[in-house]
């Protein structure tokens, strides 16, 4: 018989073995466009660390825009997804829509020193090799709300006007543990549990987002429960017309695999920030620009009682809360035009 020390050793050592290797990052993936890598299908510039971004344009045409809006996609999605703005608002005030696949998403390259400031230093970048001029407008969307806050933070001298439209929160941000802890016990327990493990255990992520013993997160795994009733109806009605249109790939956003793409987006995010967001001062001191925040009442994805303390905190930045509003909330009744003619304009929305 083994002696119950030997077991125990064996155990452990074992059970070490596992974690190293299920818990090390994929190897590099191949090159796009390059021999056995993914094919690129896009548009792309080259950055200068040689990384490439992919991007695509809309609106008017670049050379001819009044005011030109740079989007910033959300989790598990591409520059295919549209921003609801409007063709007809687009043409009124002449404004070029620029979409870009965030880098490891897509057809851009995966950057293995990825973080907070390369987010925006890669914003800043492609504005300037797509010569959109000195400074520029931002919408990002969801997860693509933590770049937002990057370039705020980073880069605040490039921008003429930013919107943040349900953006992503991190429950360990220095808020009060009474707003965090109202706001993250309402979530789903797999959610809890994923999003833990993204902050105290960013190592192990990969590997938990790849088990098959546990439920993972509703949230990640875009599951029915994590949207209202209403916003369920939305998407379905989203994905319906794209697959008519074949105009989005659901694959295409992975196809350099999970983890330059989805786990270093949930481990960015929940992760140790680089700066406060609730300290950022005001890019726009003379009233010259706008900096807001939309956010749905009811969303189960991001929750709103993080998001009010964001607001109170940033007296400056105009914060606008649908009463009934989910996570998908600006997909409809045109508010996609009401965020962008605030953001350009500085047009108050009426009727939220």
């Amino acid at each position: 018989m083994v002696a119950p020390s030997k077991l125990v050793l064996f155990t452990a050592v074992a059970l070490l073995g596992w974690a190293y290797k299920v818990a090390r990052p994929p190897p590099p993936p191949a090159i796009l466009g390059g021999p056995g890598g993914p094919p690129v299908t896009s548009s792309r510039v080259q950055l200068k660390d040689g990384r490439h971004l992919a991007y695509r344009e809309a609106g008017v045409v670049r050379e001819i825009a009044k005011y030109k809006i740079i989007f910033f996609h959300g989790f598990a999605s591409t520059k295919e997804s549209d921003f609801p703005v409007s063709q007809e608002l687009a043409e009124e005030l002449g404004i070029y829509l620029l979409y870009f696949d965030r880098a490891g998403y897509g057809d851009s390259d995966a950057n293995p020193k990825r973080g907070m400031k390369s987010d925006a230093t890669d914003v800043e970048e492609l504005a300037d090799k797509l010569q959109l001029g000195e400074k520029f407008y931002v919408v990002g969307t969801s997860m693509g709300g933590y770049v937002a806050w990057s370039c705020l933070n980073y880069i605040p001298h490039r921008l003429a006007g930013v919107a943040l439209v349900v953006p992503a929160v991190n429950y360990w941000w220095p808020i009060p543990d009474s707003v965090s802890a109202s706001a993250y016990s309402k979530l789903d327990v797999g959610d809890r549990r994923t999003f833990w493990i993204a902050h105290h255990m960013p190592w192990l992520f990969y590997a938990w987002f790849n088990q098959k013993w546990f439920r993972i997160s509703p949230i990640v795994e875009g599951k029915p429960e994590a949207f209202t009733e209403k916003d369920w109806e939305i998407l379905t009605e989203i994905q319906r017309k794209e697959q008519e249109t074949g105009q989005v790939d659901s694959g295409k956003a992975t196809k350099q695999g999970a983890y330059h793409s989805l786990c270093r987006d949930a481990t960015i995010l929940f992760g140790a920030w680089e700066f406060d967001p609730t300290t950022i001062e005001n890019p726009f001191p003379n009233g010259d620009g706008v900096v807001s925040i939309w956010q749905g009442r009811e969303d189960k994805i991001v929750r709103v009682e993080a998001q009010r303390y964001v607001a109170e905190k940033l007296p400056w930045v105009r914060y606008h809360e649908h009463p009934e509003g989910g996570h998908l909330f600006v997909c409809a009744d045109g508010l996609g035009d009401k965020v962008i003619r605030e953001l350009l304009l500085g047009e108050e929305p009426r009727d939220l």
